[in-house]
């Protein structure tokens, strides 16, 4: 004789919601986490003469459905032309003319073009590891 269970497709329901909840705040954890991670490594690679673009730095997550985004990068409304910079005066020590005249040379020890992309390719290790340990249930 056989046993009838009553709402097992409820508690498979629940279970399912439960899972799916636990999983959107991971996944919102994990891009949080890498996010921090990339926006660091940008940080110590931004030239800074002035601090204008180095502070000018933000992250951003955005959920739109079942997409979650993260986004880096500068408000500074030169931000992209210094990060799009050829970098041919990177290491010879050419002092800043003009109103940045005696804040160091152009492109400092710090300061490296592309220092975003870089960024993204120096700590895809260090970021997979993230991920990988925020979506652990």
């Amino acid at each position: 004789m056989g046993a009838k269970l009553i709402g097992v497709k409820q508690a498979q329901a629940k279970l399912d919601a439960i899972v799916g909840e636990i999983q959107s705040r991971n996944v919102v954890a994990a891009i949080t986490a890498a996010s921090i991670i990339i926006s660091t490594e940008a940080a110590s690679m931004t030239p800074v003469a002035t601090s204008t673009l180095i502070n000018s730095q933000y992250r951003a997550i955005d959920i739109n459905g079942t997409r979650v985004t993260g986004k880096i990068g500068y408000s500074a409304s030169y931000a992209l032309y210094v990060h799009n910079a050829p970098g041919k005066l990177l290491g010879k020590g050419v002092a800043r003319t003009g109103k940045l005249k005696g804040k160091g040379n152009v492109w400092d020890k710090t300061g490296e073009p592309k220092f975003l992309s870089k960024a993204v390719e120096n700590t895809k290790e260090l970021v997979d590891n993230a991920i990988r340990r925020e979506m652990k249930l």
